[in-house]
């Protein structure tokens, strides 16, 4: 069935919620293993029928934030999710607390009970309306940073159609666009502040009342990491810091000297060569039928994904006023994979269609092989092997999109990638920063950012345009604000998708073997078994980093164009 034929209808919550109590209550009087697999197996359908609308709903209101139904819808989920999660969460103690909890573990493995536990860990009754509150304030956020829209150029563009004009060749034309662009962030300085404020302020209350000291330590439950914690965490930045950043900074000399820019500015970064950037040659239409044909072409198994992708249109990557920032994918519980994006006509259009359908690769073999909710898809940091893994073994077909360009955009791709790794490291220690300190005020909160830009990327010259030269850029970025700690899994994920570039350079069959083998344990091992499991290095382990950057970087020296 097409996404547009799905039929929403809202979930009836206190049906959904008396179902989970008695399920609690038959945990509770269970007198033998079985009776806990029935329970379970009955959980995993009430699950996937509410969240099939709870998903079904945020898609819809995420394609268009003015819909004044699914605004509504949005607004109702935010109320009953935290309450249908404690519910479930009230049922897996239960299961936890059984004589029979075994009977999971054999059936599914001991990790179920380990992911459990950590949801168990992570909340309760005692912050549930702590929690309806977090969901009403990312909305809120969302719904202003959907807002954005600034006249530039004699067009009224949105935040991603200005994004054309902040990579073109001209310089005095891409300065023009940041500070457009930041004056419209500045209009909405208090807004945004005050809102992150309300969200640190929300998030901290919540570990305190969870017994935690603040939300940087209940942000690894909330996360599902297994294995490790802050320190490994810490370990990983310092490498970067170490091991990655000198080399970063000695190939952005080496990019701003091709791309004509000696004495290069932010508004500099995101050009790679003196006349542009590659951009996808042809139509929206035509970029994504290449897609479906080097789908095709991958693998079987791809062949068959992108096929039902394209029958059931579950698609929607046009730019348009009141579309949701950024891109994701999401999977709907019991019906399969959707794909959400802003194209602009960009090469970021390609890095993102490549990278969703990682994800959603991942998310329609784990419908197939018919994984429990709980197991379908690993942590973030593993997810994300997924799509940003998909983003080079896909090389071979970059041609489709770029023509004459391809050498160019695969040097940017690899420049790119390995040039995140220090970007994603500031987000991350941002967050412990201003967790940890809540008592810092805005204009301090944009200074830490400063600093840390300072020591992760010294190369950056802010020029004093507005909203980034006061040091509130991190404002722009999405997940600060709705998936707090979440982005350090790029990082995660990055260092072992760049692992998979090496090994696909020496042997692109091996390499995707390996990647349809990782995609096919699911959620079934933790971060660091999936990452061996695959015969890559964990980026915890000391020294893990420097082989990954220095391989890369001189690919990087030996592909210049």
């Amino acid at each position: 069935m097409k996404f547009s034929e799905l039929v929403y209808s809202r979930p009836d919550t206190g049906a959904v919620l008396a179902a989970y109590a008695a399920l609690t209550q038959r945990v509770q009087a269970a007198c033998s293993p079985s009776e806990i697999t029935d329970v379970f197996a009955e959980h995993i359908k009430l699950d996937t029928d509410y969240s099939f609308m709870a998903r079904l709903a945020s898609i819809r209101y995420t394609i268009d934030t003015r819909d004044a139904f699914y605004t509504a819808e949005r607004e109702h989920f935010d109320e009953t999710d935290p309450t249908v999660g404690n519910a479930q969460l009230a049922l897996y103690r239960a299961l936890l607390e059984s004589p029979f909890r075994n009977a999971l573990a054999e059936k599914y493995g001991e990790i179920l009970l380990t992911k459990m536990d950590l949801a168990v860990r992570s909340s309760d009754d005692r912050v549930l309306a702590l929690q309806q509150e977090e969901n009403r304030l990312v909305s809120e956020y969302q719904k202003l940073y959907a807002s954005f829209m600034v006249h530039f150029d004699g067009k009224d563009l949105t935040l991603p159609q200005l994004g054309v004009y902040k990579q073109g060749p001209d310089r005095a034309v891409r300065k023009a666009a940041y500070v457009a662009e930041g004056e419209w962030f500045d209009a909405h300085r208090t807004e945004f502040d005050e809102l992150y404020s309300k969200l640190v302020e929300n998030r901290n209350a919540q570990a305190k009342a969870l017994g935690y000291h603040d939300y940087s330590e209940l942000s690894y439950l909330r996360m599902g990491r297994i294995g490790y914690g802050p320190a490994e965490v810490k370990n990983y930045r310092e490498q970067v810091l170490c091991d990655v950043v000198p080399v970063v900074h000695e190939l952005q000399k080496r990019r701003f000297a091709r791309a004509g820019v000696p004495d290069a500015k932010f508004y500099d970064l995101p050009v790679f060569f003196a006349d542009g950037n590659p951009k996808p040659h042809g139509t929206s239409n035509e970029l994504l039928q290449r897609c479906r044909q080097m789908y095709h072409e991958l693998s079987p198994e791809t062949s068959e994904f992108i096929d039902w992708m394209f029958e059931n249109e579950c698609f929607d990557v046009l730019s348009k006023p009141g579309k949701a920032m950024g891109g994701y994918m999401e999977e709907i519980s019991g019906y399969g994979p959707f794909v959400f994006s802003n194209w602009n006509g960009t090469s970021g259009d390609v890095d993102v269609i490549t990278h969703e359908m990682g994800h959603a690769f991942q998310g329609y073999v784990a419908h197939k092989l018919g994984l429990v909710p709980e197991l379908s898809c690993p942590g973030m940091e593993s997810a994300e092997i997924h799509s940003m893994s998909m983003e080079f073994l896909t090389s071979p077909w970059h041609h489709l999109f770029f023509g004459p360009d391809t050498a160019k955009y695969q040097l940017m791709h690899a420049e790119d990638s390995l040039f995140f790794l220090p970007y994603g490291c500031i987000v991350d220690e941002f967050q412990h920063i201003v967790y940890q300190h809540p008592e810092l005020t805005p204009e301090q909160r944009n200074q830490k950012w400063l600093e840390l830009e300072k020591r992760y990327r010294p190369w950056v010259d802010f020029d004093g345009i507005p909203f980034y030269g006061r040091g509130a850029g991190w404002q722009r970025q999405l997940h600060i604000y709705e998936m707090a700690f979440y982005y350090i899994d790029y990082c995660l994920a990055q260092t072992v998708a760049l692992q998979f570039f090496a090994a696909h350079l020496q042997n692109p069959a091996d390499a995707w073997q390996r990647y349809l083998a990782l995609v096919r344990k699911g959620g079934t091992e933790s971060y660091a078994g999936l990452v061996q499991a695959a015969g890559f290095a964990v980026p915890f382990d000391s020294g893990s980093l420097k082989p990954v950057a220095d391989t890369v970087a001189q690919w990087i020296r030996e592909h210049q164009v």
